[in-house]
């Protein structure tokens, strides 16, 4: 049972770190607890989204301290989610957990297969600028 507690906990503080810099612990911490803590799909989702409340609330609160929160904005992005989440949660009520994590490991695959792409080419075109400052054959002036 302690050893359980531990992992909740780190798996916890892993997801806060995550959602304290606005890049959705969830990403995080649905994994952790589907494959390590041997927590089912649904009930993943529901320990991230109850979790998610305090930590949105304070990672707000910092943020608009700081100047970065665009209410406008923010409101453009929070009210077709919450119609759109009110849907999708009646959806998964019915679809199994096994589809759910089904789902979200598919969402992740092709996340970082994105971020891969796009880290590569950056690369790439970095590189490719580095070689155009030092040409093999210089022109002659």
């Amino acid at each position: 049972m302690t050893h359980n507690l531990i992992f909740y906990i780190l798996a916890g503080i892993a997801g806060g770190i995550m959602g304290g810099m606005g890049l959705g612990g969830g990403t995080l911490l649905i994994p952790l607890l589907t494959v390590f803590l041997d927590v089912n799909g649904k009930q993943a989702a529901a320990i991230n989204l109850i979790s998610f409340i305090p930590m949105s609330v304070i990672a707000c609160v910092i943020h608009a301290k700081n100047k970065l929160l665009d209410i406008k904005k923010a409101l453009l992005i929070a009210l077709p989610a919450t119609a759109t989440c009110v849907a999708s949660s009646l959806l998964a009520q019915r679809i199994s957990a096994d589809s759910i994590s089904k789902g979200f490991a598919v969402f992740l695959i092709c996340l970082a297969s994105v971020m891969l792409v796009t880290r590569a080419y950056s690369l790439w075109r970095d590189a490719c600028s580095a070689l155009r400052a030092y040409p093999l054959f210089p022109r002659p002036d």
